[in-house]
C-alpha cells in the first residue's frame, strides 16, 4: 500500500467504516466500527445512511455523535414524559443528570417542535388535574406552577378560567363530612385552617364556610354539637 493511499484510508483525519452491526440487546441501534474498532452507535435510521468502507472525517464523527446524543436525550425525555406531562424546566432538570447543556438545548427544541413539550398546555393540565382531584386556591396553584419553572404570564393564562369559589366549596364539602359533631366555632376554625393550607383567599373561605354551615345544619339539627358558651 502506498503512503498516499494509507494517508487517505488511515490518516489525515479520515476514518474508515469497517463494520456496521445491529446491537443484540437493542435491535433499533447499530454499532459503528472504524478501523476495526468500536467507535459509537447510531439509530437504525441514521446508520442506514452509512456504508461499509465509507470514510469519515473527525468533524463528521463528532457531528454524528452529537446528533445521536440529542436523539438519546429525546428518547430519555420521552420516557420521562410517559408518566405524566412535564414542564420544560422539569425535563431540563431531568436531562441535566446525564447530558451536557448543548445537547439538552437541542433535545428540548426538538421536543417542543414535535409537540411533546408545551408549558401552556402543561399549566392547563396541572390546574385541571388539581381542580378535579385536589382542589386548590389560586395562591397555591401559582406556588406549585412557579416551582415547575413556569413564567408568570403562562401561569396567569392557565388560571383565567379557574373558579376558586367552586373549588373551595368542593374541597370543603369533602372535609365537612368528617367534622360532624364539632361545635360550630371549632368546625369553622378547622375548616378555615384546612382551606388556608390549600391556598384559598380569606373572602372565599368566609363565604364557603358560611354557606356550608347553613346547608349542614338545615337538614340535620344535630350536625353541630352544642356550644357551651351559648
Amino acid at each position: 500500500m502506498s503512503i498516499a493511499v494509507f494517508c487517505v484510508l488511515r490518516g489525515c483525519g479520515l476514518n474508515v467504516i469497517t463494520a456496521l452491526e445491529v446491537q443484540k440487546r437493542d435491535k433499533k441501534r447499530v454499532n459503528v466500527y472504524l478501523d476495526d474498532r468500536y467507535a459509537f452507535s447510531l439509530t437504525l435510521i441514521e446508520a442506514a445512511k452509512l456504508r461499509k468502507g465509507q470514510q469519515l472525517s473527525d468533524e463528521q464523527i463528532a457531528e454524528l455523535r452529537g446528533q445521536d446524543a440529542v436523539q438519546r436525550a429525546v428518547d430519555h425525555a420521552a420516557r420521562f414524559l410517559s408518566y405524566r406531562p412535564r414542564s420544560v424546566r422539569e425535563v431540563r432538570d431531568n436531562l441535566s443528570k446525564r447530558y451536557e447543556p448543548p445537547t439538552i438545548d437541542a433535545a428540548i427544541e426538538k421536543l417542543e417542535y414535535l409537540g411533546y413539550l408545551d408549558d401552556h398546555a402543561f399549566a392547563r393540565y396541572w390546574v385541571d388535574n388539581r381542580d378535579t382531584f385536589k382542589p386548590r386556591g389560586r395562591a397555591a396553584l401559582r406556588y406549585e406552577l412557579r416551582g415547575k419553572g413556569l413564567a408568570d404570564a403562562v401561569i396567569e393564562a392557565a388560571l383565567d378560567d379557574h373558579d376558586e369559589r367552586d373549588a373551595a366549596y368542593r374541597a370543603a364539602s369533602d372535609k365537612a363530612r368528617r367534622l360532624r359533631g364539632l361545635t360550630a366555632p371549632v368546625f369553622q376554625n378547622k375548616m378555615s385552617s384546612y382551606l388556608q393550607r390549600r391556598g384559598f383567599s380569606f373572602d372565599v373561605i368566609r363565604d364557603v364556610i358560611r354557606q356550608l354551615k347553613d346547608e349542614l345544619a338545615a337538614p340535620d339539627s344535630d350536625f353541630f354539637a352544642p356550644d357551651d358558651d351559648e
